[in-house]
C-alpha cells in the first residue's frame, strides 16, 4: 500500500524486452533504498512494482504484458521520468490517501492552463471510471494523491500547486498525454458492498443502478 505522496523522481535507465513482457531498470535518484529488500514494492508512476535486483542506485522490476497493455508504461522509454514512492509503513504519515498501486485505467490530459502560480489540468477518464470520481474526492494520477476540484461527466479538473509541480513529473505533462489513474479504493469497495447478495452471482454485473438500490431498500418510496 502507498499514500500517493511522491518521494522522488526516478529515471528509466534500461529496458530489457522478453517476449511480451519487459524488465525495467529504474534509477531512484534521491530516494534511499537502504531499507528496501528484494521483493519489496515501489510504486512507479502509480504502478506497484516488485524490486527483483538492487544494484545500489536503483532497482530492477519485471513488468507483465498485462501491465504494459493497461498502463502508461507501454509508452515508457529509456530516459523517461517516473514518480516514485516506497511502500508505506505502520509509522508512515498518511498525508495523501490509501493507494494500492493497482491502476484502474488510463486518463488523457485534455487541457493545461496557468492558474496563478499553479497549473490547472483537465483530464478525461474512461467512462467506466467516471462514477468513482467526485468533486473534492481523492484520485491518484501517475502515483500522485490529488484532490478533484470539479467533475463534468468523465472529465475532472485538478489544480496543481507549485510544490507538487516541482516534486513530480506533472511539471512536464502536456495535453494529449496518457496518465495512470487509480480511483479511491473506498468507492470500489462501497460499490461491491451495495451489490449485496448479487455480488456472488457469476453473470456479468452492470454495477450499482437506481433499480438495484431501490430493490435493496436504499431508496425510500416517493
Amino acid at each position: 500500500m502507498f499514500t500517493g505522496i511522491i518521494q522522488a523522481i526516478g529515471q528509466i535507465a534500461a529496458i530489457e524486452a522478453n517476449g511480451v513482457d519487459s524488465r525495467f531498470y529504474i534509477k531512484t535518484a534521491g530516494l534511499s533504498l537502504e531499507d528496501v529488500l528484494i521483493g519489496d514494492s515501489i510504486a512507479s508512476n502509480g504502478i506497484c512494482l516488485t524490486a527483483i535486483k538492487l544494484p545500489g542506485d536503483g532497482f530492477w522490476a519485471d513488468v507483465s504484458a498485462e501491465t504494459l497493455s493497461k498502463t502508461s508504461f507501454r509508452h515508457i522509454k529509456v530516459g523517461s521520468k517516473v514518480n516514485l514512492e516506497k511502500a508505506l509503513l505502520a509509522t508512515t504519515h498518511l498525508g495523501g490517501h490509501i493507494v494500492s498501486g493497482h491502476v484502474d485505467g488510463l486518463g488523457e490530459i485534455i487541457e493545461r492552463s496557468n492558474a496563478g502560480r499553479s497549473i490547472h489540468f483537465k483530464i478525461r477518464a474512461p467512462k467506466e471510471l467516471a462514477k468513482y470520481i467526485s468533486g473534492k474526492g481523492s484520485i491518484c494520477v501517475n502515483g500522485i494523491s490529488l484532490t478533484v476540484n470539479e467533475v463534468n461527466g468523465a472529465v475532472f479538473e485538478l489544480n496543481i500547486v507549485p510544490h507538487t509541480l516541482e516534486e513530480t513529473t506533472l511539471f512536464n505533462s502536456r495535453v494529449g498525454e496518457e496518465v495512470n489513474l487509480e480511483v479511491d479504493i473506498i468507492a470500489r469497495y462501497l460499490e461491491r458492498l451495495l451489490l449485496g447478495d448479487k455480488a456472488a452471482e457469476t453473470s456479468p454485473q452492470q454495477g450499482v443502478t437506481m433499480a438495484l438500490l431501490a430493490e435493496n431498500g436504499f431508496l425510500g418510496n416517493k
